[in-house]
């Protein structure tokens, strides 16, 4: 079997991913473990990665900011700032007051 047609043959493992996270509870579940892993080495790069994987396969930055009620403008700041974004603040106040970040079906 040549190169050209095991390429044609397989799909990306990105493909496959954003496929996956268009079910809510699979992106709930991908983003607790991002959540973890994060709790565990405070890598926020991975955990914003895992968020703009699900953001990007639920629709995009248009379609989170129509949900969140805001300026898509201000999403695409947060997502694509060069800067650390401020959870580990945000994990420092939680576990000091004994709370962990969770994720949960909001009731619509």
């Amino acid at each position: 079997m040549n190169m050209e047609t095991i390429l044609e043959q397989t799909t990306s493992f990105r493909d496959d991913l954003l496929k996956d996270l268009r079910d809510t509870e699979f992106a709930m579940y991908y983003l607790e473990t991002a959540l973890a892993d994060y709790k565990e080495d405070g890598n926020t790069d991975s955990l914003w990665m895992a968020l703009r994987d699900v953001v990007e396969a639920q629709g995009g930055i248009g379609k989170l900011a129509q949900r969140a009620k805001t300026d898509p403008q201000y999403l695409n700041d947060i997502f694509t700032s060069k800067q650390k974004p401020h959870l580990d603040n945000l994990q420092r106040i939680l576990s000091g007051l004994g709370f962990q970040i969770r994720l949960e079906f909001a009731e619509n």
